[in-house]
């Protein structure tokens, strides 16, 4: 994941944000609503990607993956509309309480930008995708950096057409979605009367889209390390602010961790679920890689 790649991650100020003041009221409204159901997982699961995590002679990846993760943020998606068929594969390959997060294809989001012609897109990407079925979690759309503002009624008209039995994620990148703080507030606020999640993205050159705004009871990120020391230290920071959300009442922690080069990512995973388990009292299985033997990241 090249978004938000620097050249010197160690001139970067990764402190976390103070929360928006509205995130706290959100999280207030289902307080002492059920426990908290948390899913961590990386982006991909082939093994080009993630060389220090199969073990020699692992026939089937996702198979392996869907034992040491209980969720994929499925980025294949955004790329092509997989048939039924392939949906159902993918269900049958994993167990119960596996969740897949799959991305919007990106005919949708990129290339069509949520125009008239996005909408039979979209139609066949949600009926593909229902095959999920159970192990369908939150669906998320990525928009465009050059998306702005001034698209603001085609953002409208796509959380209006959204269908509600699908739950959904939004990721804004354009920078004037957040300068313009009137702006912000009538995009959170109509994210939140139709309980669409604003998604996180901790990444080293974009901290202007940590905005630390939720629009409903779930934590949706997308972090992305620098395959850099400081790495460790932002999971960390991570843990306290999701346990800080957690006792103001937060229920959904949906978190997904990327690096630029994505083969460490399952490294960072295990440090980041070992501190989460202990920090929040869960039970997270801890993925097993060869860097627990062999090579580690830094």
């Amino acid at each position: 994941m090249k978004f938000g790649k620097v050249e010197r991650p160690e001139i970067i100020d990764f402190t976390i944000p103070e929360d928006h003041p509205q995130t706290e009221v959100v999280l207030n409204k289902t307080k002492k609503v059920g426990e908290t159901n948390i899913f961590v997982g990386c982006a991909k699961w082939n093994r080009q990607d993630l060389k220090n995590f199969y073990p020699r002679g692992t026939k089937d990846e996702l198979a392996y993956y869907a034992t040491q993760f209980n969720c994929i943020e499925l980025n294949a998606t955004f790329y092509r509309i997989f048939p039924a068929e392939t949906h159902q594969k993918w269900y049958d390959k994993t167990p119960d309480n596996f969740k897949f997060f799959p991305k919007i294809v990106q005919n949708v989001s990129h290339l069509r930008r949520l125009n008239d012609e996005a909408y039979p897109i979209l139609d066949q990407y949600l009926n593909a995708t229902s095959n999920f079925k159970d192990k369908l979690g939150t669906i998320f759309l990525q928009l465009h950096n050059n998306f702005g503002p001034k698209n603001w009624d085609r953002v409208v008209r796509f959380v209006k057409y959204w269908p509600k039995e699908f739950q959904l994620s939004m990721e804004f990148r354009h920078t004037d979605w957040f300068n313009d703080k009137k702006v912000a507030e009538e995009l959170y606020h109509l994210l939140e009367e139709n309980n669409i999640s604003n998604t996180l993205v901790d990444t080293a050159g974009r901290r202007d889209i940590m905005h630390m705004r939720l629009t409903k009871n779930e934590a949706f990120i997308r972090y992305v390390g620098s395959n850099h020391p400081s790495d460790y230290d932002r999971l960390n920071d991570w843990v306290d602010k999701l346990a800080d959300w957690k006792a103001k009442g937060l229920r959904n922690i949906h978190f997904f961790i990327h690096q630029n080069m994505e083969l460490e990512s399952p490294l960072l995973s295990v440090h980041f679920i070992k501190n989460l388990n202990k920090k929040l009292g869960s039970n997270l299985h801890i993925p097993k890689t060869l860097g627990e033997s062999g090579p580690t990241l830094f």
